[in-house]
């Protein structure tokens, strides 16, 4: 089978090597090399040095009917190469070697006879990866986050997930091949859609929640969960009035989850169970790729609910809410001379400016006060000053004098005579002082 592939962008190639999706007929073909512009560096996983990502999306054939044209089934697909938070995509010339699609059963199936809901595997022949002379001679590992990727060095070895290489005199490292397993041909007739179910009432959710109990020490293990979540909920496609299940991968949905909150898990699967953490599941149709996330909450009744430390403090100036990229939230604020529970220290955010963290209930909210707002900012006068009451009369007969060191809150007033001014001293009594003053 000699094909021509044309090449793919990295961003689709990433989409389609997670799960694999209908694209523009486009063939695969072998002996590639990948360009690489820098040095090798480990990859994050200490397991392999170089991550290879092969994206292979496939197409099933569609019999000729009353309302439709027999349509081929077809393959596509491109190979990238990652490290050091870099990715290169290849470009496989023409006529340069054949790939192979096999069944389950080993045979030889053409890209055009392709069946809907079927594992195949494809191998890919003679592929090289070019990473720069100044890394002649190095020995790299190379392997794939993907479970479903192999490689042998040479003609005749057989498939491991990881292999070392030296590289030749030039950076270049030579694999006899690239093999990749459970790739689906989608049928493009197949609309349904994927949903998920309540095992108990057999209704549609969007949304789910478990409930375990840990251990006398505080732990759990993922297989308790995995179990909790898959014995609460099936994901399936509904046609023709009948439900076909569709599977999801539980226990990574778990160990993800997992790893996004920095929780530690044993090499048997035991973890320190925090009260409260969100798995999402996720599910994908073989036969048209459609999916679906679940988002699962999972809750320890007997582990504590930590609370964050918080502290009670008075607002000086009407304050507005803030996201953590220093982004308004909505249009609430807390008026002056309220109090809020805030976090005990500041946190400066992408703008540069000191922020409180709103606590609620024991809970950060993700939501954020300038502490402007709320401890003031130490200006010093450069002129005496009175302070105001309003525009026309004093607050008191105190002058302030030149050189003093004064704290101010939030952002200016602009009063009834054009002037602005700042509001000063951590009570509610009206005290201003002209704007003016400290310029």
């Amino acid at each position: 089978m000699k094909k021509n592939l044309r090449i793919v962008s990295v961003a689709a190639a990433a989409l389609l090597a997670v799960a694999p999706v209908a694209a523009t007929a486009m063939p695969v073909n072998a002996a590639t090399t990948i360009n690489a512009d820098s040095a090798i560096n480990a990859n994050t996983n200490a397991k392999y040095d170089v991550d290879v990502t092969p994206s292979i999306s496939a197409i099933a054939a569609v019999a000729k009917s009353d309302t439709m044209p027999a349509i081929p089934g077809s393959l596509t697909g491109s190979i990238s190469a990652s490290y050091n938070g870099k990715s290169y995509t290849a470009n496989l010339p023409k006529d340069s070697g054949n790939a192979t699609i096999t069944d389950s059963n080993n045979n030889t199936v053409k890209p055009a006879e392709l069946e809907a809901d079927k594992a195949y595997t494809v191998t890919i022949p003679d592929v090289s990866f070019n990473f720069g002379s100044e890394n002649a001679g190095k020995e790299i590992t190379i392997g794939s986050a993907n479970p479903n990727v192999t490689f042998t060095e040479k003609t005749g070895d057989q498939p491991a997930s990881t292999v070392k290489v030296t590289l030749d005199q030039d950076g270049v490292a030579k694999l006899s091949s690239v093999q990749i397993k459970n790739v689906y041909a989608i049928d493009t007739t197949y609309n349904s859609n994927v949903n998920f179910y309540d095992v108990t009432t057999g209704a549609t959710v969007t949304t789910g929640a478990v409930s375990i109990d840990a251990d006398n020490q505080g732990q759990l293990n993922i297989t308790s969960v995995v179990a909790a979540i898959n014995s609460k909920y099936f994901a399936a496609q509904y046609d023709k009035k009948q439900l076909t299940n569709v599977t999801f991968d539980t226990e990574t949905a778990v160990k993800d989850a997992l790893k996004a909150q920095k929780i530690e898990v044993s090499s048997v699967g035991y973890f320190k169970a925090p009260h409260t953490f969100t798995v999402n599941v996720k599910a994908t149709s073989n036969k048209n790729g459609k999916s679906a996330t679940l988002p699962v909450t999972v809750t320890v009744p007997n582990v504590a609910d930590p609370v964050v430390p918080s502290q009670s403090k008075t607002i000086m100036h009407n304050a507005y809410f803030y996201d953590k990229d220093a982004k308004r939230v909505g249009t609430d604020k807390v008026t002056r001379y309220n109090t809020v529970t805030v976090a005990m220290n500041t946190t400066k955010l992408a703008n540069g400016i000191s922020y409180y963290e709103v606590i609620e209930n024991g809970k950060a909210t993700g939501k954020y006060i300038n502490a402007d707002n709320i401890d003031g900012t130490k200006r010093t006068l450069k002129h005496n000053a009175y302070v105001y009451k309003t525009s026309k009369k004093r607050a008191n007969k105190v002058v302030l004098k030149k050189g003093t060191e004064v704290t101010t809150y939030g952002g200016s007033y602009k009063f009834k005579n054009g002037q602005r001014y700042y509001k000063i001293g951590a009570n509610t009594e009206k005290t201003y002082v002209k704007v003016a003053n400290f310029e």
